[in-house]
């Protein structure tokens, strides 16, 4: 157990540093988490050194006198357990406080039946984490229907260009793809701070979490996907490429990556969920920023990166994503609800003579099989209607298409 001066030294020293830090770019999703409802704990996870603490500290400054805040990933509270709830327990008491704000509570075992006591208790929780299995698991054994998640992303192109005062376009959207949107990284620019954020997902929330030793074919694939988005892949075959035994602990050490919100895979698009898991995947970064740092590729592939850019706004607002690739035609993104196509997209960096035919075949061809009525072409700058078969298709700027879509 740790003693009980540690944890309120501890709680009174963090509680310092969050009302003092008053000077933070406000979060899109802020507006998303109503505190109103204390019958519910808001969780909140994302990849690590996205903004989830400073979201935490710009909702606290709202309650500031009602608050009370603790976060579990400090070397003072290593070691914490579940007979350590109950100190806490008199802590929250002695503060009065009704709105609670627990940052990485995930660390420690048994932390969602403490969560589910407090909302019993009729306090309001906001609890983040940094790993999707992990809270997803929990949830789901002790906090069904008790539980509204949030998923928070590194800025925005939006947000990016608000933090940056900058204006839409062209211009400010070529930034955004060198430099992506982790927010520590865009106040100094140092590399090293992605680089560092990447070995810290690979070794706490991978390697550790998971208990694996294979740490040279973890990186070997990490690497290798980062120098991948927007390919196809399949696990048989990244078996040889990072030379691991089974293409099951390929699609492991991916799932692991993609709870970690490191990574993501998008399947192709089919009405049979068996056809999904046997085809190839695509695969996309969290961020530009950390793939251009990690991507060992001398050449810059804009049209795959620009997809990655597409794949993670739809993914920031909870879309339900897939590819299409069919006799020959291949078409971006197929936009579903609960399994219904409702919208398809093509990405390319610009329309030209050379490859209009393929962007807009492609495109029509999925529009034909999958009865969908809107199809749209994303460029860099491009504004067009075209009718193709009798099909509208309207082309628009990546940039404009974001900022619209808010």
């Amino acid at each position: 157990m740790i003693k009980r001066q540690d944890i309120a030294q501890t709680i009174l020293n963090q509680r310092e540093n969050v009302l003092s830090n008053t000077d933070t770019f406000p979060r899109q999703l802020l507006g998303n988490i109503d505190l109103h409802h204390p019958q519910y704990a808001d969780i909140i996870t994302g990849i690590r050194r996205c903004g989830k603490s400073t979201l935490v500290e710009q909702l606290m400054q709202q309650y500031a006198e009602d608050s009370f805040y603790l976060n579990f990933d400090t070397p003072a509270l290593f070691g914490f357990t579940i007979e350590d709830f109950r100190t806490l327990d008199d802590e929250i008491k002695q503060s009065g406080a009704h709105y609670l704000f627990f940052d990485e509570i995930q660390v420690v075992t048994g932390w969602e039946s403490y969560v589910r006591s407090r909302i019993d208790a009729h306090n309001k929780i906001v609890v983040t984490g940094s790993n999707a299995s992990m809270l997803s698991r929990e949830l789901g054994t002790r906090m069904t229907g008790r539980h509204i998640s949030h998923r928070l992303m590194p800025f925005s192109y939006s947000e990016f260009i608000g933090y940056k005062k900058l204006q839409a376009g062209e211009e400010s959207l070529n930034q955004y793809m060198q430099l992506g949107g982790f927010p520590a990284y865009l106040q100094t620019e140092r590399k090293e701070l992605l680089s560092d954020l990447a070995v810290d997902v690979l070794y706490r929330d991978i390697l550790v979490r998971y208990g694996l030793r294979d740490e040279q074919s973890l990186k070997n694939l990490m690497t290798f996907l980062m120098g991948n988005v927007g390919n196809l892949i399949t696990g048989n075959k990244l078996t040889q490429t990072i030379r691991v035994k089974s293409a099951k602990t390929v699609l492991d050490y991916m799932a692991y990556m993609e709870n970690a919100y490191l990574l993501f895979s998008v399947p192709r698009f089919s009405f049979s969920y068996r056809s999904q898991l046997v085809n190839p995947k695509k695969v996309y970064c969290v961020d530009l920023g950390l793939q251009s740092i990690l991507s060992p590729s001398f050449s810059e592939d804009r049209g795959h990166r620009l997809e990655n850019l597409v794949f993670v706004e739809l993914y920031r607002q909870g879309r339900e994503i897939y590819y299409y690739n069919n006799n020959g035609h291949e078409c971006d993104f197929v936009v579903c609800d609960n399994q219904r196509p409702v919208l398809l997209i093509q990405v390319c960096e610009e329309i030209v003579i050379d490859n209009q035919d393929r962007e807009y075949g492609g495109l029509v061809a999925a529009m034909k099989e999958l009865q969908v009525d809107k199809g749209v072409i994303l460029t860099m700058n491009q504004s067009d209607m075209a009718c193709v078969d009798g099909y509208s298709i309207e082309t628009i700027p990546i940039w404009k298409w974001i900022t619209e879509s808010l």
